[in-house]
């Protein structure tokens, strides 16, 4: 098999040309959202001012270029350390690299299902939203920033009728809040008008935007519900929605 009847091409390049367009459409997915975006997008300007530096032979801009080269591949640990930090715990997560760990029940979990089950009998509303691959940066910045260890305590405190922070929405990375009050993209499906409150519309709406998962308590129902890729699961009990976190937040 040839390009063009010119360049030979075997089927070991097609598989490789596959295997790197999937590893770079996991990158561009991951980055979404979060500062390493901009920094990409620096990158890339400083990769094409190279090759242009390189095209018209400026001998002192080469050597600029050079220069930077010699350590970039140490500003980009550090730089992108979160982000590494992050991609390795998420891989850890998934189901292939917890086949031979013992089980355990995640803390997060187990906090977030104490609180919505405490706010739900409260008829306290509530909505948390937890980041997945998708970065919630834009959302976070709508909001108050916390930075505090997610626990029952304080996300029920946030979500309290009279904390300033409660109409919002919390949004969570791995076991951190990073924000309250936070305002979510309101859903525009005409089949959820009349039938879902602000609540239920805002937490649908952000799971059509990104891959998070969005638990929500309604106050004039007192029920929970997760909201997750555009759909929503409703009148969980604590058991179902055990299982629902487990298989979202840790299986994927």
């Amino acid at each position: 098999m040839s390009i063009l009847g010119v360049i030979p091409i075997r089927l070991i390049d097609i598989f490789d040309i596959m295997i790197i367009s999937f590893f770079a459409y996991l990158f561009l997915r991951f980055i979404r959202g979060t500062r390493a975006t901009s920094i990409l997008i620096g990158l890339l300007i400083f990769i094409i001012l190279s090759l242009v530096g390189r095209w018209l032979d400026l001998k002192g801009f080469k050597l600029i270029i050079d220069s930077i080269k010699a350590v970039w591949v140490v500003a980009f640990v550090i730089v992108f350390q979160p982000e590494i930090r992050n991609a390795l715990a998420r891989i850890g997560r998934q189901r292939f690299g917890r086949f031979f760990l013992k089980y355990e029940e995640s803390p997060l979990i187990k906090e977030l299902i104490n609180t919505v089950v405490y706010l739900a009998k409260q008829r306290y509303g509530a909505l948390i939203a937890i980041e997945r691959s998708i970065g919630l940066q834009d959302i976070v910045a709508t909001g108050t920033r916390i930075r505090a260890v997610a626990s029952s305590q304080l996300l029920s405190t946030i979500f309290t009728p009279e904390s300033p922070l409660h109409d919002g929405a919390a949004v969570i990375r791995e076991d951190q809040i990073l924000a309250a009050g936070c305002v979510l993209p309101v859903s525009d499906n005409p089949d959820l008008l009349g039938t879902l409150g602000m609540r239920h519309r805002a937490a649908v709406g952000l799971s059509e935007q990104s891959d998070a998962v969005i638990l929500v308590v309604s106050e004039e129902r007192g029920t929970i519900s997760i909201a997750v890729r555009g759909k929503l699961i409703t009148n969980l009990d604590r058991v179902s929605l055990r299982r629902n976190l487990e298989s979202l937040l840790k299986g994927g």
